[in-house]
């Protein structure tokens, strides 16, 4: 029997990363594969027949992500020597990968651009930096599943990795989140708006996303400072997605928005929200795809994002909201808000270009290419 060792980090229900990894090994269990995963925290119920295999806490303590992350490389590798498996697979960038889940954008392109050149003496950047490198080096065999265009000239630029280990991945998007018919539609809406209190006149923006940092939460909650005092009044915010909330709670309340934001925690039911919302924020500063702009799209709700997402093209594509340009400027996007915000019938008209060009659109199969590509040849 083919066994396939799945490797990630951490496993919780929301995270976009975690629900792509358990729908790919479905799909490879469902194609007669045994299915073993090795991770340091699981949160949610474990499907039937897979096999979960977590270090004890002694193996891999350690006071920061990255020692914690390289005991679990050696950990792994002593595991899988005693207990070998068919191909082993990797949703984060380790050393003894066949196959690595690319939903994380360059390290060493980050590592350069982002931070300062003090960065690269740490032993932070040593380890990541390393594990990279296992993946994309010349030398290497992996192959690279990529789920996005963005980033494979930046691992090349840093690794020279050539084309034939790279593999494109089309998006995969529950099918939940395609839009019900119009009565089932405009009922969810309601009653949902009526459950939390959202009033007929009130603007709802979502920003769906763990991560808040990465995903330019700051950013928005300058832009709805930013907005004339009549129109601010008549926003809220939901904000929903796995991460520190504190930092942003803080600012809220300095910006004087306190009220009129909530933070809520991972959930299942995101196509209520993107029923219930009027617009869907998300001024990432880094995002290799950005799945959310697709699920707004597939359910009709207008879409104001930045384009280094990966999957921003599609919104521009389809007419289907607003890609603000790079470098990013906070300016631009306080314009771009009010502007969607005062316009109801062009957020009416981006709802009917996002339905019609998602009736043509093929969003639901990475799962099943990706199984293809991690069983080819077993």
């Amino acid at each position: 029997m083919v066994t396939l060792a799945f490797i990630l980090y951490k496993y919780f229900p929301f995270g976009g990363l975690q629900r792509d990894f358990l729908r790919i090994a479905s799909t490879c269990q469902r194609r007669g594969a045994g299915i073993r995963v090795y991770t340091l925290a699981w949160q949610g119920d474990l499907p039937a027949g897979f096999d979960l295999r977590i270090p004890p806490k002694g193996e891999v303590c350690a006071l920061t992500n990255h020692r914690r992350h390289a005991k679990f490389h050696v950990w792994l590798a002593t595991e899988l020597a005693k207990d070998p498996v068919t191909r082993v697979i990797g949703f984060n960038k380790m050393p003894g990968l066949d196959v690595y889940y690319a939903a994380d954008s360059c390290y060493a392109e980050k590592a350069r651009t982002a931070r300062n050149c003090l960065y690269r003496l740490l032993p932070r950047y040593r380890h990541y930096a390393a594990a990279e490198r296992a993946v994309f080096a010349p030398e290497a065999k992996t192959r690279i599943l990529m789920i996005s265009d963005l980033q494979k000239p930046f691992f090349q630029r840093h690794y020279q990795t050539p084309d034939t280990r790279f593999f494109m991945l089309p998006p995969g998007i529950d099918p939940d989140r395609r839009r019900p018919d119009e009565a089932e539609a405009t009922a969810i809406r309601t009653d949902f708006r009526r459950e939390f209190g959202i009033q007929e006149d009130d603007l709802l923006l979502v920003q769906i996303g763990s991560g808040f940092k990465t995903k330019g939460l700051d950013r928005t909650l300058y832009a709805i400072k930013a907005l004339p005092d009549a129109l601010r009044r008549r926003v809220r915010l939901f904000v929903i997605g796995q991460d520190t909330a504190t930092p942003f709670l803080r600012l809220g309340k300095r910006l004087g928005l306190s009220g009129q934001f909530s933070m809520l925690p991972g959930r299942d039911d995101i196509p209520r929200f993107l029923l219930g919302a009027d617009l869907l924020i998300h001024p990432a500063y880094f995002e290799n795809t950005g799945t959310v702009l697709l699920e707004a799209l597939l359910a009709g709700l207008p879409v104001l994002t930045t384009a280094v997402c990966g999957y921003a093209h599609y919104i521009a594509e389809a007419k289907a909201g607003q890609v603000l340009p790079e470098p990013f400027l906070q300016a631009n996007l306080n314009r771009a808000l009010e502007d969607w915000l005062t316009h109801p019938e062009e957020r009416s008209r981006a709802t009917e270009r996002a339905l019609a060009y998602a009736k043509t659109a093929k969003f639901h199969a990475l799962p099943e290419v990706a199984a293809d590509l991690i069983l080819e040849g077993l």
